[in-house]
């Protein structure tokens, strides 16, 4: 189902000693969000839990970035990223996450533990041309070729700097 939220241009800018918290189940649903996640994404507690955390999911992040997000989570590894988010009243806000996989005594992943906070201006200048040319590809490729299309750009980015996703966005 697309989301029916028309985004707009204003910008919510969190503060610096602002953390945005979530943890989701195995198959991205909501099952905590903290009050800074409720302040930001526009949503009360009530329409967030049980619903799939890409309610705020902005329609200008390329898919390839939530495909490598998803791999290296399921893989049982953390992930960082830049993701711009997209507010119920169509505002949006950048964050810089850290999701890591939430894990029971016998180490199996059981749900996801995300952090976000204030990103640094450097990295989403950074990113927004990148995810502007992922986007680029995604829509020339159509949409059964688009995450392989878009990930071509980031991964040959990543060559072109001989480094891997981690590294770029902790020294963007």
């Amino acid at each position: 189902m697309k989301n029916p939220i028309t985004p707009t241009s204003v910008e919510k800018v969190m503060r610096e000693d602002d953390f945005i918290v979530s943890k989701t189940d195995l198959k991205g649903r909501i099952t905590y969000g903290n009050r800074i996640f409720i302040e930001f994404s526009g949503y009360d507690e009530r329409e967030l839990l049980g619903t799939q955390h890409n309610i705020i999911r902005h329609p200008d992040m390329p898919r390839a970035v939530f495909k490598l997000l998803w791999d290296t989570i399921q893989a049982g590894r953390e992930c960082n990223a830049y993701v711009k988010n997209l507010a119920k009243d169509g505002g949006f806000y950048w964050v810089f996450t850290n999701v890591t996989p939430s894990r029971d005594h016998n180490g199996d992943i059981t749900g996801y533990f995300s952090v976000r906070r204030k990103p640094r201006g450097s990295g989403i200048q950074t990113v927004t041309g990148l995810y502007r040319a992922m986007l680029e590809a995604e829509s020339k490729a159509g949409a059964r070729d688009a995450i392989a299309a878009s990930t071509k750009i980031l991964t040959d980015l990543l060559a072109e700097k001989d480094m891997n996703y981690d590294e770029l966005v902790l020294a963007i």
